[in-house]
């Protein structure tokens, strides 16, 4: 390994620990101030560098156009935050945290369809700075002069947030509102006033954040889902709430990556080891370690242990008569369904994927709801299914009815090691924990090239001769998925059932009437990891082929969104909102150019019109408290 160049890779490393700093600083920020966990502020940056491509190529690269056009995307992206807290956030306020992470995922959707059509889909790099162009002779290698400006970026915005949050009035609200807002809100604070300010510079960090890193990379619109889990892993690495953490946090995610991507391969007793791969996981094994073993963060403080699980709800109760009748009738309805494939075949493909779908979100939902459990990485266990399902087939030449039976185990084994860690935490430290395992998994499958294919994945998994017929294979998906939710639905009115909810809702209760909770916990979140294998397998085999992107951050996402739009506490909802989702996304992705974009805002007008879900509000709208299916 050449030293000079691991120099250069460090000082990389600092230049890039800025622009993530920036990024997590905001929303630090507006988390601890707002509790609301902003799945757009990617967007936020990403806006950043298009802002600042626009401005910058408008005013002229001059010193004058160049710096100006940065400040103001900055600002222009801060306008941007404010708006988007004061016409929608604060109509939410009140609604469920997971509600506010729904609310923000729909206008991830919505900007990313809007920079789409305002900058077009090709990539777009911007001009160097005026009189930073050249680089530098450091260690006998060249390093650019922008990224030593870079460098120093982080130190100066740290030190002005620190003055800011330390020296004024407005930063001591904002201290006093992280640790108690219901008090700042009783002595008379301007709640609403804070709570604008904050997000307003919350988006303007974000805003420069990408600004600033115009001249190194290139705007393109993957940019938001990939900025926000950095963002996420050094919030939560660094310390919820704490800016020095964000700092400290950047610093070592971005040394890390710079040290494994300047040492390349190295050769140990004969057997080479690709340490240049680890940069896609080190951040995520990064944030692993550290909320197994300090889940309150680096810097961060820590907090009372919490012994509710989760919120008191009403019982959940057996369906009703009518209930009964009305899930007789869909299940006639959809055994008459492939008759229709003579005259619409593709009725039949979609079906299939609401069916698979279904599954896939009633076992998130099973963690989630009764479990109390909320996950942010339960495409993990689809994606290894699905994988699963096609190692036996192809690797090992099994047939595809044993295959499909042994890919739920290969998601229940990983479920069972990675849960015995998670569920020793709660509340979004297990989200997190959730989301480090599933990319670390994604990150494996992606590169381990002579197994999984890589990023090309698996092809060629077709089901047998006798099963060719999509209406034959639609029965068959009908079959297991069926099952499967019948059995999350027996499990659910067990005793084990019974204990998840005494869990979820009482874990002081729980635990003196001899309730042995983390076990409870663990055993649903490898119950559920199998179903959700299962779910993937047949999605393997209704493709035809697998890939890592069935495993990545945007599946996990859409499990969130289809339990979220039914209704986290009702039994019915993740049905009725996996069948929505999966038929509006794929109505709008052949129909409509900017079908993101509509699709964000129907979940808009759905989250502000029912705020507990489609079918929790109209429960609610009905008069019936209690959950029937």
């Amino acid at each position: 390994m050449n030293l000079s160049g691991l120099a250069v890779q460090l000082l990389n490393g600092l230049a890039n620990a800025s622009s993530l700093f920036l990024v997590a600083a905001g929303l630090s920020l507006i988390f601890g101030v707002t509790r609301i966990v902003n799945f757009a502020h990617g967007s936020l940056y990403m806006l950043g560098l298009y802002i600042a491509y626009s401005l910058i190529n408008f005013f002229g690269v001059t010193a004058l156009g160049f710096w100006g056009g940065v400040m103001l995307a900055a600002l222009a992206v801060a306008v941007i935050g404010v708006l988007i807290e004061v016409l929608l956030l604060r109509r939410i306020y009140q609604a469920p945290e997971l509600f506010q992470l729904l609310a923000t995922f729909a206008l991830v959707l919505v900007i990313k369809d809007a920079a789409l059509y305002l900058w077009g889909s090709e990539d777009l790099l911007g001009p160097r700075a005026p009189g930073l162009s050249g680089a530098v002779e450091i260690f006998g290698q060249r390093f650019p002069t922008y990224s030593l400006l870079l460098i120093a970026v982080g130190p100066i915005v740290l030190g002005l947030l620190w003055l800011l949050l330390t020296r004024t009035r407005w930063g001591t609200l904002i201290r006093a509102a992280t640790q108690d807002r219901e008090m700042v809100n009783a002595l008379g604070v301007n709640q609403s006033w804070l709570f604008t300010s904050v997000f307003a510079l919350g988006a303007f960090l974000a805003g420069l954040g990408g600004a600033i890193q115009i001249p190194n990379e290139p705007a393109n619109l993957h940019l938001d889902l990939m900025t926000i889990s950095d963002a996420f892993v050094i919030v939560v690495v660094g310390g919820m709430g704490s800016i020095p953490g964000a700092y400290l946090a950047a610093l070592i995610i971005a040394e890390t990556k710079a040290i494994c991507a300047a040492i390349g391969t190295v050769n140990i007793f004969g057997i080479s080891f690709a340490v240049s791969k680890m940069t896609l996981v080190a951040e995520f094994l990064i944030m692993a370690i550290v909320l197994v073993f300090r889940p309150w963060g680096l810097l961060g403080r820590r907090q009372a242990p919490s012994r509710q699980s989760g919120t008191l709800e009403a019982p959940l109760r057996q369906a009703s008569q009518r209930g009964r009748m009305v899930a007789i009738g869909v299940f006639a309805a959809l055994l008459l369904l492939p008759l229709l494939g003579k005259v619409a075949p593709y009725t039949v493909v979609l079906s299939i994927d609401i069916l698979i779908a279904v599954l896939f979100a009633t076992s998130l939902h099973f963690v989630m709801g009764p479990g109390g459990l909320h996950s942010f990485g339960h495409a993990a266990y689809f994606g290894l299914g699905a994988y699963g399902a096609a190692l036996f087939l192809k690797g090992l030449g099994l047939s595809m009815l044993p295959a499909l039976l042994l890919a739920p185990l290969l998601a229940a084994v990983c479920a069972f090691v990675f849960g015995w860690f998670c569920v020793r935490l709660s509340g979004i430290y297990f989200a997190m924990l959730t989301l480090a395992f599933s990319q670390i998994v994604w990150s494996v499958v992606y590169q381990w090239d002579n197994v999984t294919g890589g990023s090309n994945g698996i092809v060629g998994m077709w089901p047998p001769p006798w099963l060719a017929d999509n209406r034959l294979f639609f029965y068959l998906v009908l079959l297991l998925c069926g099952a499967g939710v019948l059995m999350i639905r027996r499990i659910l009115f067990s005793p084990f059932g019974y204990a998840m909810r005494a869990a979820r809702d009482s874990f002081l209760r729980s635990d003196a009437i001899g309730i042995d909770v983390k076990r409870v916990q663990w055993v649903a979140f490898i119950l559920a990891g199998s179903f959700a294998g299962l779910a993937g397998a047949l999605f393997a085999f209704s493709k035809g082929s697998i890939s890592p992107e069935a495993m990545g951050i945007a599946r996990s996402v859409d499990g969130l969104v289809m339990v979220l739009l039914g209704g986290v506490q009702t039994l019915t909802g993740p049905l009725v909102g996996s069948v929505l989702f999966t038929w509006l996304q794929d109505t709008l992705a052949r129909e409509v150019e900017y079908w993101r974009a509509v699709l964000g805002g129907a979940i808009l007008v759905i989250v502000l019109v029912f705020p507990a879900g489609i079918v929790g509000s109209l429960q609610r709208l009905l008069g019936k408290g209690e959950k029937h299916a």
